[in-house]
This record gives structure tokens, sequence and C-alpha cells, in this order.
């Protein structure tokens, strides 16, 4: 909640001229799904072929978030919501400067998503959905952290997929089966998707 003494302050540099001197439009990408189903591997690469084809990205993964930003936030449901209510309002600020910020984080609750989304439109930015889609059991045979055998043995509390839920997006602008596709595939199903979105409206 706004206090009712704090006002916002306008800048003398529009939105539309931060991202006519990037060449591209800021966009905020959100990438949603499982621990373990690929969404840091997919951000990175993302951020990598971006930034190859000479445009502005930048990745805000959820676990480098909770070792500075977020670090005072545990799992709890209320938590989960603060975490990606900060990761959204940054990632907005990072679009409106002309950049493409790509959010990796497990984000289980469509209500919360849906919260990022608007977050993202009333700064003027497009938000991208993209679903990392990979079965639980899968996941868990990928699981180079551990973390699914200790949520399972109890050793980790909130463990999502495991004990408390994820709700899978129902209508993502983007998704990817990293169960079934190479991570090059789905970067190039993503790139397709994505890069006419970040063209500039022509003059």
């Amino acid at each position: 909640m706004t206090h009712e003494n704090i006002f916002w302050s306008e800048g003398q540099v529009t939105q539309q001229q931060r991202w006519a001197r990037m060449g591209h439009k800021g966009c905020v990408v959100w990438l949603t799904g499982l621990s373990g189903s690929g969404k840091s591997t997919l951000s990175r690469g993302l951020e990598r072929e971006l930034f190859a084809s000479g445009l502005h990205a930048f990745v805000l993964d959820g676990d480098n978030l909770r070792h500075g930003l977020n670090s005072n936030l545990g799992f709890s449901h209320e938590d989960r919501t603060e975490n990606i209510r900060r990761a959204s309002e940054v990632g907005c600020l990072l679009a409106s400067a002309g950049h493409v910020a790509i959010i990796a984080l497990i984000s289980p609750y469509r209500q919360d998503r849906q919260v990022a989304r608007e977050v993202a439109r009333a700064g003027g930015c497009e938000f991208v959905e993209i679903f990392v889609d990979a079965p639980l059991n899968v996941c868990e045979q990928r699981d180079r952290k551990d973390l699914y055998r200790r949520a399972r043995a109890g050793e980790i509390r909130d463990f999502t997929g495991i004990d408390a839920p994820y709700e899978a997006p129902e209508n993502p602008e983007i998704r990817v089966r990293t169960g079934e596709l190479s991570i090059e595939a789905c970067l190039a199903l993503m790139l397709e998707s994505l890069v006419p979105r970040l063209r500039l409206d022509p003059s």
C-alpha cells in the first residue's frame, strides 16, 4: 500500500525514447515450472542468444534473488507471493528501461503470476509467460541438488510438487516441453515467438 505522502517522480526521458535507443522494446519474460524443469538453463540460454543478436537481456534468477533482494523471505505461501511481487517490480523497471527482463521462478500460484503480469502491463511493458513443462518424475531424475529426496524425507518443508502445490499455467504465451525436447529445440521455439514481440512499431 502506497503512503499518502509519497508521490511518483516523472523523468524527462520517456519509455519510448529509451526503447528507441536500445533498438527494441523492453519486455518481461517469465519462466515458470517445477524445480528441475529447466528454467535456469533456458533463461541463461535465452539471455545468451538475445545478447548475441544485439538485444539487451538480463536474467533475474530465483535463487540469485534469494541471496540478496529476497534474502529475508522463506517459502510459505505469503513469502512466495512477496518474492514474486518484488521480482515483478524489478523486472518491470528493467523492461521500462529497454531490457528484456528474463525472470526464472517456480512461481507456483496462478494468482501471483497474474499479479506479475498486471505489474508489467501497468508499466506499459509486455509480459510473456513461458511454461517450462516437465513431469515431476523427470524433474526428480534431474535433481542435482538432492532437493526432492530431502523433501520426500521431510527434511525440507513446503517444497513445490511434494507438499506444496504447483498450479500450471492455463494459457501461457509459450510452452516448452523440456521432458521431450532438447534445450536447443526449446530455445528455438522461445526465440521464434519472442523476437517478433520485441520489434519496435514503425513510426
